[in-house]
């Protein structure tokens, strides 16, 4: 039986929609000028041979024409066309193999198109040296990171060695009969144990449904009433067409209704008909006040004041965030949005940041196929609020090498909780007999070794592309994205890598030597689950919808309520009904205007509404 292709016959599919591709490709091959970077040699004169047979009209591949850069999972395919002497086939295969790689160099950065903004050279994002040179000192200064290579090797290698010596004695001071230990099998296979369950007494337990028993029930739009009275976070939603009046007490009225109909799913119709406010008032407030930036600055108020406050102390300083993504579903035409057939359809996926205080700092949305990982920095370098968090933890969708070197070299820390420890490739700077020597039960963990040379060449340009994302010079997604996806030629991208890895396996080998430190990421779960069930628990379904402002198509996302899905005190007060008595405060126009209650808890109010930028060119596809 004949072994089957590595890509399971992907590049025959393919072969199927030859005569479909070019229709096209020559002229795209034609109209735009690729240019490569190191690495992409054989790969650039592919394509001029290319070009030149589709100005000569050749059918022949010539034989000088290179076939290196052709991935292993490909070179089956031309080497048995060549073999057959099957020419027709091997020029379909090779053509196919030049567009896929120019196309995969295109999104890893390797191949670039001069004046492009989403496809330009990868370098053209940073600083350039002439740049960098006057900020270099001061950035160190502030990131606490050495200028020269080698004294970064000589701290690298201090921290390194004093984690696998803690990580070597715990080791050595569990038996394999230790079940609830991170030990060493019979095998010298590492095991890794789940935490135990944190005992709580009765006291404690009855303590806490005493004191959620006194808190006192208040009606969504009195509590931000309140809020606006000791922030004035209304103050941010101001006219997109730049007047700076005063906000009116109708206009704060109309707000706010924006926002309880938006942040609760419950939609500006059915909002209108609950607050006697006209459906077009509410579309029109919405459309000219409630916008990104002003939610943006609204919620940066409303953190700063929440981290004022003494009570909020007590679930933490407000020094450490997580992030995590949440998938919605969405109809209509829209740019964000992408058909999962786990999800049933067509959804958008949300970026949010939390604080260790439970404050929502950076909400991001994101197209739900993109991998998570690339937008972790975006909001964490972007925090414009008085949070100071130098730590950040994630799952294992938003942990990779190169989030935790950059975290790293922007003088951040990335303490993820990762799943699978015992495939990571942790990494050793000596012999894996030198380090067997020094660390007898550790030492066999270390699988790879450190490449401290290539580090050590491309010091400077670690911190030149760490600075450009500090001072906003580059967006951190776009150089995440780049830099992940670059091939092993790309020097700065595998520097980055090995940096990476150093600062993973001393991730680790704390993790996995401290007891505490497991547990102080506890909580941290705890975020994400709660963001995934607040996603759940209000999930509706959204629909785009298009407006122009400033010459920009921006793309809003309308969530309709899911009823059977809504629960709560909060989400019932949000809705309530024209047709029944009137409440003791009157209805909910009424409420807008005449708040009472104390507010001992902010909530959330970053994820009230989103608008998304979208490409002009494609948003016309979907209206405006």
């Amino acid at each position: 039986m004949p072994k089957p292709p590595l890509n399971h016959g992907r590049l025959s599919e393919l072969e199927s929609s030859y005569t479909y591709l070019r229709q096209f490709t020559p002229n795209v091959l034609a109209a735009i000028d690729f240019q490569g970077g190191p690495g992409t040699a054989e790969l650039m004169k592919a394509v001029a041979v290319l070009k030149e047979m589709n100005r000569l009209g050749g059918h022949k591949v010539p034989a000088e024409a290179p076939s290196g850069f052709v991935p292993a999972k490909y070179a089956d395919y031309l080497a048995k066309a060549r073999k057959s002497g099957e020419d027709t086939a091997y020029r379909h295969f090779w053509e196919l193999c030049v567009i896929l790689c120019l196309r995969d160099g295109l999104r890893s950065g390797d191949v670039f198109v001069p004046g492009s903004r989403r496809y330009a050279d990868p370098a053209s994002y940073l600083y350039t040296p002439e740049q960098w040179a006057p900020r270099r000192g001061e950035y160190c200064r502030l990131v606490g990171k050495p200028p020269h290579a080698a004294e970064a090797l000589e701290q690298g290698k201090e921290e390194l060695h004093a984690a696998l010596e803690e990580l070597e004695q715990t080791l050595a001071g569990a038996t394999p009969d230790d079940t609830g230990r991170v030990r060493l099998d019979e095998d010298e296979h590492l095991v890794v144990p789940p935490l135990s369950a944190e005992d709580v007494p009765a006291e404690a337990k009855a303590l806490k449904e005493e004191l959620a028993g006194m808190l006192p029930f208040a009606r969504i739009a009195s509590l931000l009433i309140e809020l606006d009275a000791r922030t004035h976070f209304l103050d941010c939603f101001t006219h997109a067409g730049g007047r700076k009046l005063s906000t009116s007490v109708e206009t704060k009225r109309n707000i706010l209704a924006v926002l309880i109909a938006m942040s609760t799913n419950l939609g500006l119709a059915r909002m209108s008909e609950a607050c006697g406010v006209s459906y077009d008032v509410l579309a029109w407030t919405m459309e000219w006040y409630v916008r990104e930036e002003t939610l943006r600055e609204a919620n940066t108020v409303i953190v700063d004041h929440h981290y004022q406050l003494g009570l909020a102390k007590v679930f933490g300083g407000g020094t450490m965030s997580s992030s995590d993504g949440q998938r919605f579903p969405v109809r209509g035409k829209t740019v964000t949005g992408r058909t999962m057939v786990i999800h049933g359809g067509q959804v958008l996926s949300t970026y949010t940041h939390v604080s260790d205080q439970w404050s929502t700092y950076g909400t991001k949305i994101i197209v739900p196929t993109a991998r998570e990982a690339h937008f972790v920095l975006d909001d964490f370098l972007g925090n414009a609020t008085d949070l100071p968090i130098a730590e950040h933890a994630t799952d294992s969708h938003g942990a990779t090498i190169i989030n935790f070197a950059l975290f790293d070299l922007v003088g951040k820390a990335l303490t993820p909780r990762l799943r699978d420890l015992t495939r990571v490739t942790l990494v050793r700077d000596d012999t894996p007999t030198e380090i067997a020597k020094r660390y007898p039960h550790a030492g066999p963990l270390l699988g790879a070794r450190w490449n401290e040379d290539l580090i050590a060449d491309c010091w400077p340009d670690l911190l030149r592309m760490a600075g450009s994302l500090k001072y906003g010079q580059a967006t951190a997604s776009l150089i995440v994205g780049k830099w992940s996806a670059a091939s092993r030629q790309n020097t700065l991208a595998a520097a980055l890598k090995e940096w990476g890895m150093l600062r993973r396996t001393v991730h680790l080998a704390k993790y996995l030597s401290d007891p505490a430190f497991m547990r102080r990421l506890r909580p941290v779960e705890g975020r994400l689950a709660m963001r995934r069930f607040q996603g759940l628990r209000a999930q509706g379904l959204a629909r785009p919808s298009w407006t122009r402002i400033d010459g920009l198509v921006k793309e809003r996302f309308l969530v309709r309520p899911c009823v059977r899905r809504m629960s709560g005190p909060a989400v019932v007060e949000a809705r309530p009904s024209c047709r029944g008595p009137a409440s003791a405060s009157g209805s909910l126009s009424a409420a807008l205007t005449r708040g009472c209650f104390t507010l001992d808890r902010p909530g959330g109010l970053a994820v009230a509404a989103v608008d998304v930028v979208a490409d002009p060119v494609a948003s016309r596809r979907g209206g405006s």
